[in-house]
């Protein structure tokens, strides 16, 4: 694990994009996913997942890596965690999964940085919060996001049925409506941090 107050962030030229076998999402609608977060529930208890915050810069200004599922919906590549799987572990699982190559000698050299938020979903229901309320004992889940820090050339290879989208740090800032609360507050998670821009 690194960590560091300083993050390097390379220019998005320096990294090589490719594509891979389109990754289907599981469920086809969030109704689906609650319903499926329900029976997990009641076989393993609460759901752990972990997404990574994967930076990049362009004109001198941070920019994140978000996927595009469709023409609108955005999220941090990750997901749940294995049971008994570390945080670590199943984050650089699923990163290799959704943005590896699939060819070993491809696969990025992810280095999992500091957890910089954590949220909660208290019932099956959309809603999260960055805390989780006093009145309740049993959250269904607990999503964690880590700061990645990328080395200076990688290549990612993107699934088909994906975008992936390097989105300024001032566009996702106050903005719910787009980008949901989570990523929305990625700003201000990460404003303790020193960027360091490396010119190309």
């Amino acid at each position: 694990m690194v960590s560091s107050p300083v993050v390097n962030t390379y220019p998005l030229s320096s990294y090589t994009f490719g594509t891979k076998e389109p990754k289907m999402e599981k469920d086809t609608s969030v109704a689906d996913r609650l319903a499926r977060m329900k029976v997990n529930y009641m076989k393993e208890g609460m759901r752990t997942s972990v997404e990574a915050i994967l930076l990049v810069q362009e004109h001198n200004h941070p920019h994140i890596l978000l996927l595009q599922i469709g023409n609108t919906f955005c999220k941090l590549p990750g997901g749940r965690l294995k049971p008994g799987e570390t945080e670590v572990e199943g984050l650089k699982r699923k990163l290799n999964g959704k943005l590896g190559a699939n060819s070993p000698a491809l696969q990025p050299d992810w280095q999992i940085g500091e957890c910089v938020a954590v949220w909660w979903r208290p019932n099956f229901e959309t809603i999260m919060y960055p805390y989780c309320p006093p009145h309740i004992t049993k959250p269904k889940e607990c999503k964690k996001l880590f700061l990645v820090h990328l080395s200076e050339r990688e290549y990612f290879a993107v699934p088909k049925n994906l975008k992936l989208l390097a989105v300024p740090l001032f566009e996702l800032y106050d903005n719910v409506q787009r980008y949901g609360p989570v990523i929305s507050t990625i700003p201000q998670q990460l404003s303790r941090f020193q960027f360091n821009m490396i010119p190309a």
